[in-house]
């Protein structure tokens, strides 16, 4: 797996960014039975920066704590068979891997989230990596049993990689 983080903030967390995303990343892969090497994108911006994001890619003008920009389109959520009949579309010529995507995170919502809700920035950080990553997969949460079923999702990888609430 291959992944790319880019800081346009002058804030920054106790743990490695991008360790972090790889972990995540991996964990929620391997419980979508991925069969590809994948590349994935993170963008770190503030509530301003975000705000632009929205207003710009989904015409909100929001600020809002992660934004996902999936490169696939999934008929089944986590089914990835069909991918190579659009190898062009999905497929890094270079590197061989297969896009999932674009995430972009609001580091001002992380940190004020992780307060609100009493857990540390790291288990913050991995939720909404875990969320946008479901995303990413063709997962979404517009109904309320989608909803359901991608936080149970979301909590079962948070757990296996022990990044607990606590």
């Amino acid at each position: 797996m291959t992944s790319y983080v880019e800081n346009e903030t002058s804030q920054s967390f106790s743990f490695d960014e991008k360790a972090l995303l790889d972990r995540v990343a991996q964990a929620v892969l391997d419980s979508e039975n991925c069969p590809y090497e994948t590349t994935v994108n993170l963008l770190l911006t503030d509530d301003a920066g975000i705000r632009e994001y929205n207003k710009n890619y989904r015409n909100i003008d929001a600020e809002t704590d992660v934004l996902s920009f999936p490169n696939l389109e999934f008929e089944t959520p986590g089914d990835f068979s069909g991918v190579e009949e659009r190898e062009a579309d999905c497929f890094d010529p270079d590197s061989g891997e297969l896009v999932l995507g674009d995430i972009i995170l609001n580091v001002s919502r992380v940190k004020e989230q992780a307060v609100e809700y009493g857990h540390s920035e790291l288990r913050e950080f991995a939720f909404l990596l875990a969320h946008s990553l479901f995303h990413l997969c063709g997962y979404d949460h517009m109904e309320p049993d989608e909803a359901a079923f991608m936080e149970e999702k979301q909590e079962a990888v948070l757990q296996s990689l022990q990044i607990t609430r606590a």
